[in-house]
């Protein structure tokens, strides 16, 4: 196989995008080249209580650039199954957002905060709605099914909705610069390795099958979240310690995953307990590595089925481009699959960190502001 390396192709379309990613109680921004992906600026303010106001940091970056903003760029995490690409913002497209609160209380508030506090700052720039789970939307009925009575699916949305998706996209089309074809001739497994993590199969371009469900709890073992558990669990431990089933749930979001087994949510510190030699702390980290890799490789095996085949296992996000052990941990036993690492380019993180003979393993980085600029300048530019 032939692999190298290329410039991605762009569209000619290019503007100063600020892209926004605002939380309960911070905004994340960046400044981006839709170009070139260059950043002009960027940070996050933190520990606020109203966005407008936060906003003024913002402001006072933005006007320290020789030319103005183009428009902005706004991550909203939910957009249920009525966004199948990003949106230009308007007050339809705000009142939809509010609609979907119910699928994603913890989110898409905070999403729409920001929305509005930008548009109340720059009332005559254009705004769009890049959605996590707009590049799911593809995922076919056998996927995205649950088997749960008709009406749960028709009155409370209950589904897959499937999350990442905005690096999912980004990741597989990079990828297939790479392996120097068409995305939509590929058919790609990438795995986003973070705090949050999920894996996606791309069949030909498309979102076929992801790890996150109804919300981003479900799937791979992450930071704080469990990621696949028997639903059984959330009364059985209700019952058992007198807590509320919301309190189990919100235990399953922010006190498992690696945190819950180890006592530690980042992967760089689990991995350095384990490197520090044998101990009791250090057995707890590495029973908590299994777990995690385990659950990858699980999946990995799953999704080679659904695409009948695989052309390249992409690993990205923060553990995924920067972690040697779990990818080699994630690969050993796939040689099933003709997936076979080389351990030195492995170590150094190359961009082709598989054998000559091997299906293609590749580590490729994800720029999710760089890809929302990009979609938020196409919007424009075809308004």
């Amino acid at each position: 196989m032939l692999i190298r390396p290329t410039r991605p192709e762009r569209d000619g379309v290019t503007m100063l995008v600020l892209v926004l990613n605002a939380g309960s109680s911070s905004i994340k921004y960046q400044l981006v080249d839709s170009g070139t992906g260059e950043r002009l600026a960027g940070g996050i303010v933190e520990e606020i209580v109203d966005h407008a106001a936060a906003l003024r940091d913002v402001v006072a970056e933005v006007e320290r650039l020789d030319r103005p903003i183009d428009a902005i760029g706004h991550r909203v995490v939910h957009g249920g199954d009525v966004f199948s690409e990003p949106a230009r913002i308007d007050d339809d497209v705000v009142e939809v957002i509010r609609e979907l609160i119910p699928l994603a209380p913890l989110h898409n508030p905070a999403n729409l905060a920001g929305i509005e506090a930008a548009r109340a700052t720059w009332p005559n720039v254009t705004q769009v709605a890049v959605f996590d789970t707009a590049f799911h939307r593809t995922l076919p009925p056998a996927a995205y099914r649950y088997a749960v009575p008709e009406s749960w699916y028709e009155q409370h949305g209950v589904r897959r909705y499937g999350f990442h998706g905005t690096s999912h996209d980004y990741v597989s089309a990079r990828a297939a610069d790479v392996l120097g074809r068409p995305r939509e001739e590929l058919d790609l497994i990438v795995a986003h390795l973070g705090n949050g993590a999920s894996i996606t199969a791309v069949g030909h371009g498309r979102s076929v099958e992801t790890s996150m469900g109804l919300s981003p709890l479900e799937g791979l073992v992450m930071g704080t979240r469990s990621g696949d558990i028997d639903p059984a669990v959330i009364g059985h431990v209700a019952a058992a310690s007198g807590q509320s089933e919301g309190d189990v749930l919100a235990e399953l979001n922010r006190s498992s995953g690696l945190l819950g087994m180890s006592g530690d949510s980042d992967m760089r510190e689990i991995t350095a307990r384990i490197a520090a030699g044998p101990s009791t702390d250090a057995a707890a980290a590495d029973l908590a590595l299994d777990v995690f890799c385990h659950r990858i490789r699980k999946y990995v095996g799953a999704y080679i089925a659904v695409l009948g085949g695989c052309d390249a296992l992409v690993f990205t996000a923060g553990i995924g481009e920067h972690s040697a052990l779990v990818r080699s941990r994630v690969c050993a036993g796939l040689g099933v699959f003709d997936i076979e690492l080389d351990e030195d380019r492995n170590e150094r993180s190359e961009l082709v960190i598989s054998r000559d003979d091997s299906t293609a393993v590749l580590v490729v980085p994800t720029d999710e502001e760089h890809a929302i600029a990009e979609q938020t300048a196409q919007v424009v530019a075809v308004a």
